[in-house]
């Protein structure tokens, strides 16, 4: 599948192709993003035409990916916190701790 068979598939949906951006060694590059809205405009991934060959590299987000692990963290601590303080172990602990105590002295 060559650039023109890709890029054909790829204009039925909403997206935008940038200007042909050819580096130093030869290699084209050609940004793609996705037209939400008229004013929102999200950046998918860029095509790279090297030798001859087609590649996709995708976009990563990696701060949406963080603010997710900082959520989950935050949501397992405070969890965690309120079973703490509805039913704190140590009385339990504390009690079984005796009697396995009573239980080696006799």
């Amino acid at each position: 599948m060559n650039l023109r068979e890709i890029t054909a598939q790829a204009t039925a949906s909403p997206r935008v192709f940038g200007e042909p951006y050819e580096t130093v060694d030869g290699t084209t590059i050609i940004t793609v993003a996705k037209v939400r809205s008229e004013t929102a405009v999200r950046a998918v991934g860029v095509f790279v035409v090297r030798d001859g060959a087609v590649t996709w590299e995708p976009a990563v987000d990696v701060t949406r990916i963080s603010i997710l692990g900082v959520t989950v963290g935050l949501a397992s601590a405070v969890i965690a916190t309120l079973t703490m303080l509805r039913r704190p172990p140590w009385p339990d602990l504390s009690v079984r701790g005796l009697e396995a105590l009573k239980h080696r002295e006799h």
